[in-house]
């Protein structure tokens, strides 16, 4: 046993009334049984993890079982006020000096909280908190130091001197383990299994706030339990309730994608218990290919609405070569990991791509896709749409790093007679009285937009001549001027970019 602080709770900046019996999730006793074996053999501890998985509470396990003293970033408040603002090492320095004095084990909490101010670009005295650590651990000795910190934030002359133990990941094990303690009453009806292959990386805090959320519930079951961590706890960049709902039946002529869509991402993403049983995974990298207004975003819309939380969107609105641009394209990333299975859909690629004078962007994607290699990123699907794929670098389309390939084509006939019956089945007579059949062999070689454009157009010109108090003409007259208004202005425009035809076969472009 180590000496012990005699106060009525021996934690240095924290309050007395948090002092409890801790029970530990199995991955938090893991760590803490670790650091228990350890302790007696060495001198120097670090205990990784990330946010809110459970660094202190394993620290306070610890005190309780060996005494000593747990100090938090908050215990350094005082010795700081004493000095002037540029004083952290000093106060870091006057603060655990006395601390190890005065005590053979000492567990710090939070060290990262400390070394991410001093270690900014900003900071003035560059490397002057590593000379302040150096000190204090040689003036330590043989005494115990355990430091607890965010993921690898741990300073490089700590980490050579110490023996290191890091949280594992949490397991449905732990979530069940969390669950219990804040929620009462049978807990038979929540698959833990199922509410982890959801969402795998929720913390502590995450998991505290949804079992707090839902005691109001008479009954707690595994969708109820979903339900709210779809709502409350993803983090999709995108805000679902500004993007216009649309479904797979709002696309036509579009079968083949729909169903290599929902086989290859969808499936993974929803049958959790086929996935597991099988290791299904969505594919990792994905190719959406086609002419403007073909449906590419609207599929984009549609999986939005679908995946909801899981759903994250780089867009123009993301400027190539601007300031913030690849952290933004990495935060993205990250948030689309701790969320997995997650789709982050990239939008015009080939726009951004061409917009981006370094050229950088596609080797940063490249590096990403391959970090979706891991484990603990598997399961997040990159869609990518353009409009021309030969304008994408021919690094990322060689490198097999994209999966599936598909094409969105021009709608044919059977689809253009889709896209109008539907479009003009909610208008008033005689609107709604076009021939259908006409109008669709008129719109040959035209998108869906297109059509649907066209629609809108035939409206004004009926209420203008209407309005006019014009002769009454066949109402398909309106829509068939607006095809052709259409039509003549994609002809005034020149013709696209020479395509690179037969190029994208020796990659295997095929539209399933």
């Amino acid at each position: 046993m180590y000496s012990v602080q005699t106060a009525a709770c021996p934690i240095a900046g924290y309050e007395s009334d948090e002092c409890f019996d801790i029970n530990l999730t199995p991955s938090q006793q893991k760590a803490a049984d670790a650091l228990l074996a350890a302790i007696p053999v060495g001198n120097v501890f670090v205990l990784r993890g990330k946010p809110g998985v459970g660094r202190t509470r394993i620290l306070r396990h610890i005190h309780a079982q060996l005494g000593g003293v747990l100090v938090g970033a908050t215990g350094f408040i005082d010795s700081l006020l004493m000095l002037d603002a540029g004083g952290i090492e000093e106060a870091v320095f006057r603060f655990l000096s006395g601390t190890l004095d005065e005590n053979d084990l000492v567990l710090m909490d939070d060290l990262h909280l400390i070394t991410n101010i001093t270690n900014s670009c900003d900071y003035p005295r560059t490397n002057l908190i590593d000379i302040v650590l150096t000190a204090l651990l040689e003036r330590a000795g043989k005494k115990k130091v355990v430091f607890a910190v965010d993921q690898d934030d741990a300073p490089e002359v700590i980490r050579r001197r110490s023996y290191s133990y890091e949280i594992d990941n949490f397991t449905p094990q732990d979530y069940e383990h969390l669950c219990r303690v804040y929620l009462s009453g049978d807990l038979e009806k929540i698959d833990f299994t199922k509410v982890h292959r959801f969402a795998p990386a929720l913390n502590c805090h995450q998991l505290a706030k949804a079992c707090i959320w839902l005691r109001r519930e008479p009954v707690i079951d595994t969708d109820i339990f979903i339900d709210y961590l779809r709502s409350h706890n993803m983090t999709s960049n995108v805000r679902i309730e500004e993007v216009r709902p649309v479904s797979w039946k709002d696309l036509k002529g579009m079968d083949d994608v729909i169903a290599a869509l929902e086989a290859k991402i969808a499936l993974p993403f929803e049958n959790g218990e086929r996935a597991a049983e099988l290791g299904l995974k969505p594919k990792r990298g994905v190719l959406l290919a086609g002419p403007p207004g073909t449906g590419k975003t609207t599929i984009g819309r549609a999986l939005a609405h679908r995946l909801k939380g899981k759903f994250f969107l780089i867009d123009g609105t993301t400027i190539a070569g601007s300031r913030n641009f690849y952290a933004q394209i990495e935060s993205v990333f990250e948030a689309a990991k701790e969320n997995a299975p997650s789709v982050i859909f990239i939008d015009d690629t080939d726009v951004i791509f061409e917009g981006e004078g370094e050229r950088g962007f596609y080797r940063y994607l490249l590096t990403l896709l391959d970090g979706l290699e891991s484990a603990s990123s598997e399961r997040v699907c990159v869609m990518m749409t353009a409009m021309d794929a030969n304008q994408l670098p021919q690094a990322l389309l060689r490198s097999g790093r994209i999966e599936l390939w598909l094409e969105t084509k021009l709608p044919d006939l059977e689809a253009r007679t889709q896209i109008l019956r539907e479009q003009l089945g909610g208008l008033p007579p005689p609107l709604n009285a076009a021939d259908i059949a006409a109008l669709a062999q008129a719109s040959r070689g035209m998108t869906g937009a297109d059509i649907k454009s066209a629609i809108e157009d035939g409206k004004l010109l009926f209420a203008y001549d209407e309005s006019q108090g014009k002769a009454a003409r066949p109402v398909d007259d309106h829509f068939l001027a607006a095809l052709t208004a259409i039509r003549k202005k994609r002809q005034s425009y020149g013709k696209s970019k020479n395509a690179r035809s037969g190029e994208l076969a020796q990659y295997g472009f095929r539209s399933s």
